[in-house]
C-alpha cells in the first residue's frame, strides 16, 4: 500500500510539473506566449506611381501598411532622419528632399514580450518646389509678416559698435531689392547704425535649399551676413542650437566669401568652415546657396560648390532653423573700420527656400 501511495505522489508531481511547464511561457495575462513570432512585412505605396512616373508624382508621400497590424507598438525609421513611434501599422510619411532618392525604411514591432524588425528599400521622387520666399517687390518697410528685427547695441558677443534699429533709414525695400544701410551716426549712445532682420517666430524649416541673390556693401569694417540659427535658441543657447552661416563677407577681405557652421566644440574661432574667392562681390549680384539635407550640408556661390559638411545625428543641424540677414561693422571679425566710412548698402534681390 505504501509503494502505491508513493507511485501516486510521483505521478502527481510529474503531472503538476508538466502543466507548470506548459504555462510558463505565457505573459502575465496568459495571452501571449514567449515564443510568439511576428513576421514583419513593410508594404509601401508611393503616391502617384504610374508607368511614366515609377517613383511617384513628386509629392513625396508614401502610404505604409505594416503586417501584422495588431502589434502592441511600432518604431519606424524612415531613412531621411525622421523617426516615429506609433500603435498602428497604418500611416503615411512625406519625404521632402528633392530629387529621386532611395531610402532604407526600418520597422520594429513589439508584440508585448519581444521585438521583431524588418527593413525595406523604397525609391521616392520629390519635385522641387518653393516653400517660402521674399522677392522684395513691395516698396517701403520690409514685409512684417515675414521679417522681424533684432534691436539694440552691445556687439552681440563680437564687440561690434553698431546699434541695430527697425527704422527705414537702416532697412528699406526700394527698386526691387532689400537695402540694409549701415551708417556712421550717433544713435542711442552708439557711433553706427544698421539692421538685423530675421524670420524667427514667422518662418522656420528643416532641410531644403536656401538661395539668396545679393550684392555686398563697400567699406573697410563692413560685415554682411546671410545665415540661420536653430529655432530652439531660447531653450538651447548658442552654440548648442547650431548656426549655419550661408555667406559672410568682410570689407577688409574683399571678394572672400565665408561659409561656416558653429556647434558645440566648433564655434567662434574654432568653427567648421571654408572660403572661396569671387570677383566683383561689391559691384555685382551673386547667388549664395545652401543645400541642407539629413546627411550633408553644402555651400555654393554661383552654383559652384566650395564646402561640404557631413551632417549626422551628433550635431544640431537636424531641427528647424530660421533665417537672418544683417550687416555688422567692425568688431572681432569685421576688423578695423575705415576712418573715411560714412555709409554703405547691402542689397538683397531675393530670398527663396525650396523643399
Amino acid at each position: 500500500m505504501m509503494k502505491m501511495i508513493n507511485n501516486i505522489l510521483v505521478w502527481s508531481t510529474l503531472l503538476f510539473l508538466a502543466l507548470l511547464s506548459c504555462s510558463s511561457g505565457d505573459s502575465a495575462s496568459g495571452s501571449v506566449p514567449d515564443n510568439a513570432q511576428l513576421n514583419v512585412v513593410i508594404n509601401a505605396e508611393v503616391v502617384g506611381t504610374t508607368i511614366s512616373m515609377p517613383n511617384g508624382n513628386g509629392s513625396g508621400l508614401v502610404k505604409f501598411n505594416i503586417s501584422p497590424n495588431n502589434a502592441t507598438s511600432y518604431k519606424v525609421v524612415f531613412g531621411d532622419g525622421e523617426t516615429i513611434e506609433t500603435t498602428t501599422g497604418v500611416f503615411t510619411h512625406a519625404y521632402s528632399s528633392s530629387g529621386t532618392k532611395t531610402y532604407e525604411v526600418q520597422v520594429t514591432a513589439f508584440n508585448g514580450l519581444k521585438y521583431f524588425s524588418s527593413t525595406k528599400s523604397i525609391m521616392v521622387f520629390v519635385a522641387t518646389s518653393q516653400i517660402w520666399g521674399d522677392e522684395f517687390d513691395v516698396e517701403g518697410a520690409p514685409n512684417s509678416s515675414k521679417w522681424g528685427y533684432d534691436l539694440g547695441a552691445g556687439g552681440w558677443g563680437n564687440n561690434e559698435p553698431q546699434y541695430y534699429t527697425n527704422r527705414t533709414d537702416n532697412a528699406i525695400v526700394q527698386g526691387g531689392v532689400l537695402k540694409i544701410i549701415t551708417k556712421k551716426e550717433n544713435y542711442q549712445g552708439s557711433n553706427y547704425t544698421s539692421a538685423r532682420l530675421l524670420t524667427k517666430g514667422k518662418f522656420s524649416f528643416k532641410y531644403g535649399k536656401v538661395e539668396f541673390r545679393a550684392k555686398m556693401p563697400v567699406g573697410g569694417g563692413t560685415w554682411p551676413a546671410l545665415w540661420m540659427l536653430g529655432s530652439n535658441i531660447d531653450s538651447t543657447p548658442w552654440p548648442a542650437c547650431g548656426e549655419i552661416d550661408i555667406m559672410e563677407h568682410l570689407g577688409n577681405q574683399l571678394n572672400k566669401i565665408y561659409g561656416t557652421l558653429h556647434y558645440p566644440g566648433h564655434s567662434g574661432g574654432t568653427a567648421d568652415g571654408a572660403t572661396t574667392m569671387i570677383s566683383n562681390a561689391t559691384s555685382e549680384f551673386h547667388i549664395y546657396t545652401l543645400d541642407w539635407r539629413a546627411d550633408s550640408i553644402k555651400f555654393y556661390v554661383d552654383n559652384q560648390l566650395f564646402k561640404t559638411f557631413a551632417n549626422s545625428a551628433s550635431v544640431p543641424f537636424n531641427q528647424n532653423f530660421f533665417l537672418i540677414i544683417n550687416c555688422a561693422i567692425g568688431g572681432n571679425f569685421g576688423g578695423a573700420i575705415d576712418s573715411n566710412f560714412t555709409s554703405s548698402t547691402f542689397e538683397i534681390d531675393y530670398v527663396r527656400v525650396y523643399n
